[in-house]
């Protein structure tokens, strides 16, 4: 056997994997990504990219491609059987609530989903898969693990037959649902005794129901079915929960298109083609470890399993590559300590928790049969869309909550001075006007995933002399931000550039013709880059657009302009201090809690 040796050793290429994957590559930190499969995913189970991972492809700068290429959610509707066992549609809404998010709901194909990652990751710092490698084993030395300098886990792999060892200082397990890194570690799937079988199939119907081209719910006498329109206007999908008992192996494709047609009684449905279709069963159950060591972590279905039908399970796995990642990348660059990797347990065992207990309840609505035996139809039909409804921002990826750590203070916070911004949440947009150029976009776009801290100071209307008081507060944050006791000094590393660490963002109130550049203090647009030109990108002002109207971006946040405030926000934009323009102290005391001092 011959040995090899990495930094981070990724067992698994789906979207957990490739997200983390992806904030290495930014941070220039190469890896070891080893899948089983013989080449790039060609077609997945997943489809559905909620409202919070377009937002994270959005900061990693591929979110144009995805909405270019993706078909839109923007309505729902909801069918039932009345009581004769006639079809009819009982409601219809916005499939996400207006306000909630900039970015919608859209149905992309998982390999391409996927395929947008991988380019990044290439693009990034060349980094790629190896292909044809399965995991056989992962082994960790428990004492070696103290050190932070050592290469204490030991990855098994094979590949055409021949085993070769990895040395890694960090695994991720993100090798699925029979994830042979978490059996290696002897740890446990909790949960469900028995699957629920789902048969999915992609096609090309020939039908005269009215809502094919619309994403749908149909509670029918025969079963129940989840229609999701795909991209490109004529593909569709179809989740149909099989029968109890059913064995996925048994399933054929007739079976399948029997099933939907017996759901769509009353209505023509017949299938020109099926491009796809694969039956599959899925348990509701969770891992009763995530890590080990704080050394090898387990991602997506290595530590969590559940239905297709709330179309969380791509989603939340990626997010779980998306909060490990950016960890990792600051550990190995020894910008913060070990400890901070204990943070992923402490947030996504509690995201991973709350996904299965939201995905039984979903399951028992969604599970009801309508017949004629069972009670009040239109109840039954109002009670699932009722659901369907209150859990709106829950499916949309946007309720995740951080509990307090060395990252998240909110015992230290003033949560009323950003009344909308919630500590522990990731941060909302909203639009503003850059400064320098009078461009209207959202504040989501000036916080790109490159890996950097940004302090958000809500500095209200500087304009004249009656706003003295809200100018000085300005500058003496400045003046404390950039000074020999303030963070960024203390730590940025001496080579880099002032914002390469800690970014500030300024957001100004009023009329921005009122304002000059020479009023901002210079710490606030610094000399950066290879020429060391004035960065003039990092102040905007709520104000009226030329094109796009107000953003209102003060009440969006509720900031009161007279107050203002300071939001911390992570580099995977969850808040993790709101506070006042004077609060230099808690401003410190964050960074201090996690941060490593740079020489």
């Amino acid at each position: 056997m011959s040995s090899n040796r990495t930094e981070v050793l990724i067992c698994g290429s789906g979207s957990a994997g490739v997200t983390a994957a992806l904030w290495l590559a930014l941070h220039k930190i190469p890896c070891k990504i080893l899948d089983k499969r013989s080449g790039p995913m060609k077609m997945g189970q997943a489809d559905g990219v909620q409202c919070r991972t377009v937002e994270i492809f959005e900061s990693f700068g591929v979110s144009e491609e995805m909405l270019r290429e993706a078909y839109h959610v923007l309505e729902v509707a909801f069918w039932s059987a009345d009581a004769e066992g006639t079809l009819r549609r009982t409601r219809t809404t916005a499939d996400t609530a207006p306000g909630l998010t900039h970015m919608p709901h859209v149905i992309l194909n998982q390999a391409r989903v996927n395929g947008l990652l991988l380019e990044a990751m290439q693009r990034a710092n060349g980094q790629d898969v190896d292909y044809g490698w399965e995991v056989k084993g992962v082994e960790v030395n428990s004492e070696k693990a103290e050190d932070p300098e050592a290469y204490p886990v030991k990855v098994t792999a094979e590949k055409d037959g021949k085993e070769e060892v990895f040395e890694a200082k960090y695994v991720l397990g993100c090798d699925g649902a029979h994830s042979n890194v978490r059996k290696s570690l002897g740890y446990k799937m909790i949960g469900d005794s028995t699957d629920a079988v789902w048969g999915v199939m992609d096609i090309y119907p020939q039908t005269n129901f009215p809502d094919v081209r619309r994403k749908s719910t149909i509670h029918s006498a025969y079963g129940n079915l989840l229609i999701i329109p795909r991209e490109g206007g004529s593909l569709v999908r179809f989740y149909i929960e099989l029968p109890e008992g059913t064995v996925a192996k048994s399933v054929k494709l007739e079976d399948l298109h029997a099933a939907a047609k017996k759901i769509f009684t009353g209505y023509k449905m017949d299938f020109a083609d099926t491009f796809w279709w694969s039956a599959y069963a899925i348990g509701q159950r969770l891992a009763d470890h995530f890590s080990k060591d704080n050394r090898v972590f387990l991602t997506g279905d290595a530590c969590h399993t559940h239905s297709p039908k709330a179309g969380q399970g791509m989603n939340v796995s990626l997010q779980d590559g998306y909060n490990i990642g950016w960890k990792l990348a600051e550990v190995l660059k020894k910008q913060a300590p070990p400890e901070l990797l204990k943070t992923y347990n402490i947030e996504r065992e509690k995201v991973a928790a709350d996904l299965i207990n939201f995905d039984r309840e979903w399951a028992k609505i969604f599970a009801v049969k309508v017949n004629q035996s069972n009670g009040d139809h239109d109840a039954i039909a109002k009670k699932f869309s009722d659901t369907f409804i209150k859990n709106g921002r829950y499916t949309a990826g946007l309720t995740a909550t951080y509990d307090d750590s060395m990252l998240t203070s909110a015992a230290r916070s003033t949560q009323t001075l950003a009344r909308y911004v919630t500590v522990g949440m990731r941060f909302p947009s909203a639009q503003v006007v850059r400064y320098c150029d009078a461009k209207a976009m959202q504040i989501a776009r000036a916080l790109p995933a490159d890996g950097r801290w940004r302090i958000l100071i809500f500095a209200g209307d500087i304009r004249d002399s009656c706003k003295a008081e809200k100018l000085k507060k300005l500058t003496k944050m400045a003046e404390y931000l950039d000074g020999p006791k303030g963070p960024v000094r203390r730590f940025t590393r001496k080579d880099a550039d002032i914002d390469s660490f800690i970014e500030p963002i300024v957001i100004l109130h009023g009329e921005r013709h009122g304002v000059e550049q020479e009023q901002i203090p210079d710490y606030f647009w610094p000399s950066t880059g290879k020429w060391k030109m004035r960065d003039l990108h990092k102040t905007f002002i709520d104000d009226e657009s030329y094109n796009s109207g107000h953003g209102r971006a003060y009440e969006h946040f509720g900031v009161e302009p007279d107050e203002g405030a300071v939001v911390i926000v992570r580099p995977d934009h969850y808040v993790s201090l709101v506070t006042s323009l004077d609060d230099h102290d808690g401003i410190g005391k964050l960074f201090e809690g996690f941060a490593l001092p740079q020489q």
